[in-house]
């Protein structure tokens, strides 16, 4: 999710449901779409009235299942071509909370192209259930299908250094927390636990990889350095610390604990392995087969 809707978040969580979020964020398309997917009775303009005016009902037709068949099911175009990605992973979010209910186990990835069966699937559940975390899983892999890269000039004491910046290089990211002043940092912060979810939830091979280098101590300084690091094992345990962390950070440093996106992060924060768990699950059900089309290689 962008860091400029954090003021989103904070209004609706304490003024308004669910519903103004997803309407704020799909289009007039989308929310045509979604309405004749889900079977709503009229004409296009009544079922986008009806939808714009009472934007509560757009949460509950996401979950209808006949609006997953229509984007996803075997006679339907791929989802991304017709739908929009925030709508294609709203949709994708309530299937994947459907279909917890029912899956007995659900794979662990514990190294490339090797996983385990884990059946302690009660947590996901819990977790997925749950409207605002759906959402915001939704927000976190809609805005990784558009990512920034290129070149940043930062200033460091009279000097100015060209770095290379990429969003989906997470060792730039704390170069980049490391320059910039610590009041312009919570949003980098935001971005840095969105990335290292989104590569351990939907690119956990190339998490594998060396994409830390010799710099955990850099990495642990830039985070808070309380030691805590040096207890972390694999690749994966390292990125759930980096985006438990990352988040917290947030919430520490840009406004209260238990106010609007605080609320949030907090709970992703402290549910951040049921989060990651959830999208290794949505990718392998859902995304693997489209998976380097719809977010690039996931590398750097």
């Amino acid at each position: 999710m962008s860091p400029a809707r954090d003021g989103e978040w904070e209004m609706h969580m304490s003024h308004g449901p669910i519903g103004l979020l997803y309407r704020e964020r799909l289009s007039d398309a989308d929310l045509a779409l979604l309405s004749e997917a889900a079977g709503e009775p009229g004409t296009a303009r009544e079922r986008l009235t009806r939808l714009r005016s009472d934007p509560g009902r757009i949460a509950a037709l996401l979950e209808v299942p006949g609006t997953y068949d229509t984007l996803f099911g075997a006679r339907a175009d791929p989802g991304l071509l017709v739908a929009s990605p925030h709508l294609a992973f709203s949709v994708l979010m309530a299937r994947v909370s459907r279909e917890l209910a029912e899956v007995p186990f659900v794979r662990e990835w514990v190294a490339p192209r090797r996983s385990v069966p884990v059946f302690d699937v009660m947590a996901l559940r819990a977790f997925a259930e749950d409207r605002m975390r759906r959402l915001f899983l939704a927000d976190v892999l809609s805005s990784y299908t558009h990512v920034a890269s290129g070149p940043v000039w930062v200033r460091t004491g009279r000097r100015w250094t060209r770095h290379r910046f990429s969003e989906l290089d997470p060792l730039h990211l704390i170069h980049l927390i490391e320059a910039t002043p610590e009041s312009e940092r919570p949003a980098l912060y935001r971005r840095l636990g969105d990335l290292s979810l989104f590569l351990a939830g939907v690119f956990p091979d190339h998490a594998a990889g060396p994409l830390f280098g010799g710099e955990l101590g850099r990495i642990e300084r830039a985070m808070g350095g309380d030691g805590s690091l040096e207890h972390v094992g694999g690749p994966i345990e390292l990125l759930e610390w980096l985006g438990r962390r990352s988040y917290l950070m947030v919430t520490r440093e840009a406004r209260p604990a238990g106010v609007g996106m605080a609320m949030v992060l907090e709970d992703v924060a402290e549910g951040f392995s049921q989060a990651r768990r959830i999208l290794n699950f949505l990718t392998e059900r859902h995304l693997f087969p489209v998976r380097d089309a719809w977010f690039g290689s996931g590398s750097a």
